[in-house]
């Protein structure tokens, strides 16, 4: 039972059929608390040279390594989506990509980062800018089919 009136993205939709537990919360753009950082994760859409698209979830103060998410993912090489070929790849705009809603529409790949396994939560997109959710890492994995890696590098 939510206490809001909000309409329900496809995410929350889809964990709710799946029946994985999760918190939906929403955020104003431009009041990111710096503490909190390490626990959102932004949900990166990339292109392999042999697979095509591979989805990588990592911390928002930690970049991808395309060459670590390449070698775990079977390619020599990967890259970013161009911007513009973003929704119709991701099924999502810039800022909204989430890793279940990229499943439900898309069969690819899904990695998310170590880091993610020392956290009892983390925080991704719920499919709507400003609107997000907060799940076990391990719960997110399960619904997704995620394989966990370690390809997150620290910021400089």
């Amino acid at each position: 039972m939510s206490k809001n009136k909000i309409q329900k993205t496809l995410v929350e939709k889809i964990l709710d059929k799946q029946n994985i537990k999760y918190e939906s919360v929403t955020f104003e753009l431009d009041n990111e608390d710096e503490k909190d950082r390490h626990n959102i994760y932004k949900t990166l859409v990339t292109i392999g040279n042999k697979t095509g698209p591979v989805v990588g979830v990592v911390p928002l103060d930690m970049h991808l390594s395309y060459k670590k998410l390449a070698k775990l993912s079977g390619n020599k090489k990967i890259g970013m989506v161009p911007l513009k070929d973003l929704v119709k790849t991701s099924g999502f705009e810039h800022g909204a990509n989430s890793p279940v809603g990229i499943r439900s529409l898309h069969n690819y790949p899904i990695y998310i980062d170590n880091t993610a396994l020392k956290q009892q939560t983390i925080t991704v997109s719920a499919g709507k800018i400003g609107h997000s959710i907060i799940i076990n890492p391990r719960d997110l994995a399960k619904s997704v089919k995620a394989e966990f890696g370690d390809f997150a590098v620290k910021e400089e």
